[in-house]
């Protein structure tokens, strides 16, 4: 027996999630069986775990789009007992069972070894959210980050605490964009230079050029403040865009596209290639300080979910959540 955090459908639709006891063999069929150390929260896991059921379409379901643990059991050459590994993406903890569990059993096409250097709850700590904001630096490095400040919008939340990180530490200008003025100071302690108030963002203006402030653009807001931003960029800028908290829509005009040849990036982490997970993750390794991502980190456990789940749906979340499934 071993604990997980099923969320599952009543008589009535309405879903519930609780801490219950199943067993192994009620697990997916899969390569490779993971005795899990730390799972995360993200916001599709809100989703998931809330009275809607989310991104859910098969009841009951264990959620939990990221895990680290131990392999424990493995039908595949690539992992054998023993070996640490990462899960991120594929839909895992959606349509598939995922890490918010004791033992987790996926394919063994979307694990990763655990990069040397890293241990599992830091793994966690950096999770989905800081394997997009790895993802959204490199994308940024590779169209060539200008002079001007590195915005990143909502910076407090998992994403964004994770870039403002790698981009201070890796020399850049951070100018931080967040909506709860008392995270200042954690914004502050993480690198970043410059502290932006949402409102100052947060609408769209008439004119579809603004004065060329930002040497790219780290944005997980979306909508009128990714709009705005657009019309701000240095010439040949980027931004990645990596969420859509403000919303989905784009109220935007071409213009910063055709006149300043500016560059919107779509990341996404779910389906990323395996030899660019390897790199994001060498990379997080390498440049993501180690000091600074345990100052981020809020310790949980498998009970505190549902609470989680509803929090971070409202932004109340800041830095990154480790979930400890053994606590």
């Amino acid at each position: 027996m071993f604990k997980a955090l099923i969320v599952d459908k009543d008589d009535t639709g309405k879903t519930h999630a609780a801490v219950q006891e199943i067993t192994l063999d009620r697990l997916p069929a899969a390569d490779v069986t993971v005795a899990v150390d730390y799972s995360t929260v993200n916001y599709k896991d809100g989703l998931c775990i809330g009275p809607g059921g989310g991104l859910v379409r098969n009841y009951p379901h264990i959620p939990g789009i990221d895990f680290a643990g131990t392999v424990e059991a493995s039908d595949d050459p690539r992992y054998a007992p023993g070996d640490k590994v990462v899960l991120t993406g594929w839909r895992v903890g959606e349509a598939h069972w995922g890490g918010y569990a004791q033992k987790a059993r996926v394919k063994a096409d979307w694990l990763v070894p655990l990069p040397d250097g890293l241990s599992t709850r830091q793994a966690m700590a950096v999770g989905t959210a800081g394997f997009t904001a790895m993802l959204a630096v490199m994308a940024l490095e590779d169209h060539g980050i200008k002079a001007g400040p590195v915005l990143v919008t909502g910076a407090a939340g998992g994403v964004g605490s994770v870039a403002t990180a790698i981009l201070a530490q890796l020399g850049y200008q951070v100018a931080a964009v967040t909506g709860r003025p008392e995270t200042a100071d954690y914004l502050t302690s993480l690198g970043a230079t410059q502290i932006v108030a949402r409102e100052d963002l947060a609408e769209t203006v008439k004119r579809p050029l603004e004065g060329e402030t930002w040497g790219g653009c780290v944005d997980a807001v979306g909508g009128a403040m990714l709009a705005r931003v657009l019309g701000q960029m240095e010439y040949g800028a980027s931004v990645a865009a990596v969420g859509l908290a403000g919303g989905a829509a784009l109220p935007a005009t071409v213009i910063p596209f055709l006149l300043r040849g500016v560059n919107l990036l779509g990341i996404d982490s779910v389906m990323q290639p395996y030899d660019n997970r390897l790199r994001a993750w060498a990379r997080i390794a390498k440049d993501l300080p180690m000091d600074k991502l345990d100052a981020m980190i809020q310790p949980a456990t498998l009970s505190d979910l549902p609470q989680l789940g509803a929090d971070i749906l409202a932004g109340k979340v800041k830095g990154r959540v480790v979930v400890d499934v053994n606590a």
